[in-house]
């Protein structure tokens, strides 16, 4: 059923939301391919915020955040430091690589309430980094409630590369599922000829896969979003699936 909205309740809709852009979980670390001769240890930054506008969110202190290798998972939650980013609140946590491998880093926050949108939002979210040389298991889920597995490997790409991925819910693929793709703005060096080139957005296919060619040499995000069948007061939840990826200019 198509609810009916008067003139002057969107209005008063439109004027209560300013700066009405996406949400994007960030987990940005300081270096994306960690090659022989680079130093073994990186800073990842968490935040909560609209990437393109750099607008931040404060994000409280993650119910978990942990990195995957292979088979070991390893909780890094006693390593997290509070920052100040875009404004807010957010989280700052160092690590040193020790071996080869593929790493994924993963956040799960606390909810947020936004009461624009009446619902809480949870975005899963994660990054995944190549460590000397050895590529094997980029692919590999890691175990979240709702996230995206990329189809392709999400480093060592450059601008104007199709990123491709699988959004997950359950475990299960969601097909026609809304993907938010928005560019990590940082200095706020671009801007847009509108607010409709802001967010990007893509939809999941019968299997759940989306395709994205990213434009320009940086961090994009992708957000896939989805309800949560739980509620939390009364109230609704979005789950979203996040991924950053890193593109580079070809020299």
């Amino acid at each position: 059923m198509i609810r009916k909205i008067s003139p002057i309740v969107l209005v008063l809709s439109l004027l209560s939301v300013p700066g009405a852009y996406a949400h994007f979980g960030m987990v940005i670390p300081s270096d994306d391919i960690i090659s022989q001769g680079d130093p073994r240890q990186i800073t990842l930054r968490l935040m909560f915020a609209h990437p393109f506008e750099m607008e931040g969110m404060p994000l409280e202190k993650p119910a978990a955040f942990a990195v995957i290798s292979g088979d070991e998972k390893t909780d890094l939650s006693g390593k997290l430091k509070e920052v100040q980013a875009l404004g807010h609140k957010a989280w700052e946590a160092a690590y040193t690589f020790k071996k080869p491998g593929v790493y994924t880093f993963c956040m799960e926050p606390q909810p947020y309430w936004e009461p624009a949108e009446d619902c809480y939002i949870v975005h899963y979210t994660k990054v995944i980094l190549g460590a000397f040389g050895l590529e094997e298991g980029w692919d590999a889920p890691a175990g979240l409630k709702t996230e995206i597995i990329p189809l392709s490997r999400p480093f060592g790409l450059y601008a104007g590369n199709v990123f491709r991925g699988v959004v997950l819910l359950d475990g299960k693929p969601v097909p026609n599922c809304e993907v938010e793709v928005e560019y990590y703005n940082q200095d706020k060096k671009y801007t847009a000829p509108d607010d409709a080139f802001i967010t990007q957005v893509v939809m999941t296919d019968a299997d759940g896969v989306f395709a994205y060619a990213a434009p320009r040499a940086g961090w994009w995000g992708f957000a896939a979003l989805n309800t949560s069948d739980e509620k939390i007061k009364g109230k609704d939840v979005e789950l979203g699936a996040v991924i950053w990826v890193k593109f580079h200019d070809m020299e």
